[in-house]
C-alpha cells in the first residue's frame, strides 16, 4: 500500500476493482465503512460478480474477467478528453512533459523492439530524448508530438466507451457514470483511493492492471495524498514481508536485484545500478544502491566480505534466466531437471496452477521436504485419494519428509501488514508435539550442511562456510537477533561530516541514511533500518495516538521506510509547498523545513524553489505515465485477452494475448478454445475460510463444508442445473465434480455482441483436513504467468459445465483410498 488502512477513511471516493475487500479483508474494510459514514465517501465496485463488497457499494458495474486494462484505458481517455485531470500535478509531478526519442512505436498490438522468437522486447526505443548532459528533454507546452502526454493520448484513442463496452461487457451508461465519479476527484480538495488484490495480480497482464490504475491516479493527482494512493490488500499476514526480504527468486532484501550471469564482477553489476538522475537537480535515491548492497553483504558474510574480494560478490548466485519462479521450478521438475524440493510454508498442490502437472512433477523428485504446521496436499500428493487425487503410490519413488513447524502464535516475531507496518508479536502458546520453529529447522539444516562441507569438501563451499552466524544459540537463533540484523548496526565508529562520532561500533543504526559503502555498516534489509534502534524495538510500539485523527498514528508499530505512512507524500503539497487539500494536510513547507503528521518522503530541508520532484525513487523524480524500461510488455498498458478467452482481441486480432507472458512450449497444447469451453472461469476466496488452512478447523468446515461453483440463473436454466445439484466442471486440464450454487450475483454480459457467462470457483477445498474432500480449483487453471511477476493466471480461464449425478460414497469419503507406502 502506498498509504495505510487507516488512511482510507480520508478518501472521498473508494474504488474496489481487482478485489473483494469486504469478503477477503473484512477487518480492514471497516475503514471503507468509516469513510462512507464520516466522510460521506462513495464506494464503486467493478467486478465480474456482485460481491459482498458490491452489496454495500454506492455504484456497481460488471466486467468480464481479464479486461481491466481496457476499462481503465477508457477511463484515462475520458479523463483527458473531458479535462478531468489535475493539471498542475500532472505537469509538475509526472513525466507527461518529457519527450520520448524517435523510434518508439506501437502497431498492431506490439511495441517497437519485439523479438517474436524469444517473446521479449529490446526496450532501447522506450526511452527519452536526452540533451548533451544526459538529461531528458522536456516540453512544458505539451506541443511536441512525442512528449509523453501526446503519445498517451494517441495510445488511448481506441478505448472509446463503445469499445470498452464491447471488450469488457460493461454497459456504456454504467461505464460513463463511473468515469464521472472518478473524474470528480481531479479537484485538489478531493481524493480517490484504489483498493485491489489478487483479482488484478493473478492475470497474464497482472502488473499492467495495477499500473493502469496507478496512471489514472497520477492523472487525478491522487498519489501521495491523504485518502488517495494505490493500496494492495495483501492476502496473508506476512506476504508483504516475504517480498520485502527478497524471497522471490530474482530479488534480494529491500528490493535489490540478484546478479545475472552477464554480471560476473561487482563493478559490472553496479554499472546498471547507478540510477543517474534524468532531470537537473533531481534526487535519485537508488543512487545509494552501493551502500545498501555492501551493508547487506556485511550482514551475510561479516568479516569475510571485504573491499579486496568485492564484498564477497563472487559468493552470490548468478541468474542464468530471468527468474527461478514457481512456474519454472515445476517445469524443470516435470522435465526431470530437479532432484529435491524444500517446500516451506506453502502448498503447491493447492496453490499452483494445473494441479495435474504439479502432481506429475512432484512424482519425478528424489525427495520432497515439507515444512508446515498442517498435513498438506503437497505432503500427501503420492497417496491415492480417489478422483480428487488419483495416484499409484507404488510407482512413485519420491521420498517425502514432513517437518512440523509452529504457527505464528507459537513464536515471537514480526509481521509486515499491507500498510508496510512491521508489527511485533509475542508467543502466546507452546507448539504441540514435535513442532519446531522455522528458524530452528533452517538453522539445523545449515549446521548439518556446514559440517558436511567442512568434513568432505565440495566444489564451491565458500558461500556456506563463510556465512556469519553469531547468535547466542547457533542451533536456535532468537527472532529478536534476526530483527536487529535486519535493522543493521555500526561495525566501526561512524562520524558525521564534521568528524563528530554519531554512532559507536556495535550500536544499532537509526536508519538507512547512516549506511555506508566502505564496510563500516551492516544491514540485512535496508528498508527495515530504523525498526530496532538503540531506543529499542520500534515494531513493538502500541501508542495509537493519531494527531487530529489524520489516519497516521505514527507511534503504532513502525512502517518502512523510515516510519513513513504515506509514500511520495511530498506530492501532497503543491510546487510551492502548500497542501493541495488544506483540510487534510500530510506535510507542508514552513519556510525552513518540511513538517507535518508524517515523515517527509523528501529531503527535509530541500526548498520548494529547488524544483526537485517528489518521486525520489525514480530517476526522473516524477511519476511515470510512460514506463521507460520497467515493464516487460510495454511502456503503456495495452489490452490483451487472457490466454484462454472466448473472445477475439478486437483491437489487434493477430496479437491476442500478452506477447511477453510466461508460457512454456509444452503448456500451450493444454490451453482450451472457446468452441470447446465456452464459459469464463474465475477463482475467488470466501470469508469463512483462509486459503487452504482452515479446512483443517472444524468450525470453518461447518460454515463452508464442501466445494461448489457459483453460476448465474441464466446459465443454470440453459444447462438445466438445479440449485445444489451436482455438476461436472472441466477445462482442458482436468475436471471438478461438485455442487452448483445458483445465484443472482452473476449475470451474462454482452461481449462483442455475444452473451458471456462467468463461473465462479472458490479455492479452499482439497483432500486433507476435516472439510469434505474437494478437487481444488487449480485443477482447472492454466500454467501461464504474468510477464513481469510470473504470477499465474487464476482469474480468467475457460470452462465447460454440465449436470451430473452424485458421486459414489467412496469418492466422497475421507482419507486415502488405500494404504500407500510411508515415507
Amino acid at each position: 500500500m502506498t498509504n495505510s488502512w487507516q488512511d482510507i477513511k480520508n478518501a472521498d471516493l473508494v474504488i474496489v476493482m481487482g478485489g473483494n475487500a469486504a469478503e477477503a479483508h473484512p477487518c480492514g474494510f471497516k475503514w471503507v465503512i468509516e469513510a462512507k459514514i464520516e466522510n460521506k465517501a462513495k464506494l464503486i465496485v467493478v467486478d465480474p460478480r456482485f460481491t459482498r463488497t458490491a452489496s454495500v457499494a454506492d455504484y456497481y458495474a460488471p466486467i468480464r474477467p481479464g479486461t481491466d486494462i481496457a476499462f481503465l484505458s477508457g477511463v484515462m481517455r475520458w479523463l483527458l478528453e473531458n479535462d478531468k485531470i489535475q493539471h498542475q500535478y500532472v505537469r509538475s509531478y509526472t513525466n507527461a512533459s518529457l519527450i520520448v526519442k524517435e523510434g518508439f512505436a506501437f502497431e498492431d498490438g506490439l511495441f517497437s523492439g519485439y523479438n517474436e522468437e524469444k517473446h521479449t522486447y529490446d526496450k532501447s526505443s522506450w526511452d527519452y530524448e536526452l540533451d548533451e548532459q544526459g538529461f531528458a528533454k522536456i516540453d512544458e507546452t505539451w506541443q511536441h508530438p512525442r512528449c509523453v502526454i501526446n503519445l498517451l493520448k494517441k495510445h488511448l484513442d481506441r478505448y472509446t466507451p463503445e469499445m470498452v463496452s464491447r471488450i469488457c461487457g460493461t454497459p456504456q451508461d454504467k461505464f460513463l457514470h463511473i468515469c464521472e465519479m472518478i473524474g470528480s476527484t481531479s479537484s485538489p480538495e478531493r481524493a480517490m483511493t484504489s483498493l485491489f488484490a489478487l483479482g488484478w495480480t493473478q492475470h497474464s497482464v497482472g502488473a499492467q492492471n495495477v499500473r493502469s490504475m496507478a496512471m489514472v491516479q497520477l492523472l487525478l493527482g491522487n498519489i501521495g495524498v491523504a485518502g488517495g494512493g494505490m493500496n494492495a490488500l495483501r492476502g496473508h499476514s506476512n506476504i508483504q514481508g516475504l517480498t520485502d526480504v527478497g524471497l522471490l527468486s530474482s530479488a534480494m532484501p529491500g528490493y535489490m536485484t540478484m546478479p545475472k550471469d552477464s554480471e560476473p564482477t561487482f563493478d559490472k553489476y553496479m554499472e546498471t545500478r547507478q540510477f543517474k538522475p534524468l532531470r537537473p537537480g533531481q534526487m535519485s535515491y537508488w543512487q545509494n544502491y552501493r551502500k545498501f548492497f555492501v551493508s547487506f553483504q556485511k550482514a551475510i558474510y561479516g568479516n569475510a566480505a571485504t573491499a579486496e574480494n568485492s564484498w564477497a560478490y563472487d559468493w552470490l548466485p548468478k541468474l542464468d534466466v530471468p527468474d527461478y519462479d514457481i512456474l519454472r521450478a515445476f517445469e524443470m521438475m516435470d522435465k526431470g531437471q530437479m532432484n529435491g524440493y524444500i517446500c516451506q510454508g506453502f502448498n503447491p498442490m493447492q496453490a499452483f496452477p494445473d494441479r495435474g502437472k504439479i502432481r506429475r512433477s512432484l512424482a519425478k523428485l528424489k525427495y520432497l521436504v515439507v515444512v508446515d504446521p498442517l498435513d498438506t496436499e503437497t505432503a500427501n500428493f503420492w497417496q491415492d485419494f480417489g478422483p480428487q487425487n488419483p495416484s499409484d503410490p507404488a510407482s512413485i519413488q519420491t521420498e517425502v519428509f514432513q517437518l512440523p513447524c509452529t504457527c505464528f502464535a507459537e513464536e515471537d516475531g514480526s509481521l509486515v501488514s499491507s500498510a508496510r507496518w512491521l508489527q511485533w508479536h509475542w508467543k502466546a502458546s507452546d507448539a504441540p508435539g514435535e513442532a519446531k520453529t522455522d528458524i530452528f529447522i533452517i538453522a539445523g539444516l545449515y549446521q548439518r550442511m556446514k559440517a558436511m562441507y567442512a568434513k568432505e569438501g565440495g566444489a564451491f563451499p565458500d558461500p556456506l562456510l563463510n556465512l556469519t552466524w553469531n547468535y547466542a544459540d547457533p542451533d536456535d537463533p532468537h527472532p529478536s537477533e534476526m530483527a536487529k540484523e535486519m535493522n543493521g548496526r555500526a561495525l566501526a565508529d561512524l562520524k558525521d561530516a564534521t568528524g563528530n562520532v554519531i554512532l559507536k561500533a556495535g550500536q544499532q543504526l537509526d536508519g538507512f541514511a547512516q549506511l555506508r559503502d566502505d564496510g563500516t555498516t551492516m544491514s540485512g534489509c535496508w528498508i527495515f533500518s530504523g525498526s530496532w534502534t538503540e531506543k529499542g524495538n520500534q515494531m513493538a510500539r502500541r501508542d495509537a495516538t493519531d494527531p487530529r485523527e489524520a489516519g497516521i498514528a505514527p507511534n503504532w508499530a513502525w512502517a518502512w521506510p523510515a516510519n513513513r505512512r504515506i509514500l511520495y507524500n511530498r506530492a501532497s503539497a503543491d510546487p510551492q509547498g502548500k497542501p493541495w487539500a488544506p483540510h487534510k494536510p500530510v506535510i507542508k513547507w514552513n519556510g525552513a523545513s518540511w513538517v507535518g503528521f508524517d515523515v517527509p518522503d523528501y529531503g527535509p530541508t530541500v526548498k520548494p524553489e529547488d524544483s526537485m520532484g517528489p518521486f525520489i525513487m525514480n530517476q526522473e523524480g516524477v511519476g511515470k505515465l510512460f514506463a521507460r524500461n520497467g515493464m516487460a510488455e510495454g511502456p503503456f498498458p495495452e489490452h490483451y485477452e487472457p490466454f484462454e478467452s472466448p473472445s477475439d482481441n478486437v483491437l489487434h486480432p493477430k496479437v491476442k494475448s500478452n506477447p511477453a507472458a510466461r508460457v512454456f512450449p509444452s503448456d500451450r497444447e493444454h490451453f482450451g478454445k472457446g468452441e470447446d469451453f465456452p464459459y469464463v472461469g474465475t477463482t475467488y476466496r470466501l470469508t469463512e475460510h483462509f486459503h487452504y488452512w482452515t479446512k483443517h478447523a472444524k468450525i470453518n468446515s461447518i460454515l463452508q463444508p464442501e466445494e461448489f461453483v457459483e453460476i448465474g440463473e441464466a446459465l443454470a436454466k440453459e444447462k438445466k442445473i438445479e440449485q445444489g445439484g451436482w455438476v461436472r466442471v472441466w477445462s482442458k486440464r482436468g475436471q471438478v465434480i461438485c455442487k452448483a450454487y445458483v445465484t443472482k450475483r452473476i449475470k451474462p454480459m454482452m461481449v462483442d455482441g455475444k452473451p458471456t457467462h462467468v463461473i465462479g470457483c472458490p479455492i479452499h477445498w482439497g483432500f486433507t483436513g476435516v472439510a469434505r474432500k474437494g478437487y481444488g480449483a487449480n485443477t482447472l487453471t492454466p500454467f501461464v504467468g504474468d510477464a513481469n511477476t510470473n504470477t499465474p493466471e487464476f482469474k480468467a480461464f475457460l470452462l465447460n459445465i454440465e449436470p451430473t449425478s452424485r458421486p459414489p460414497a467412496a469418492d466422497l469419503a475421507h482419507g486415502p483410498r488405500k494404504a500407500g507406502r510411508s515415507a
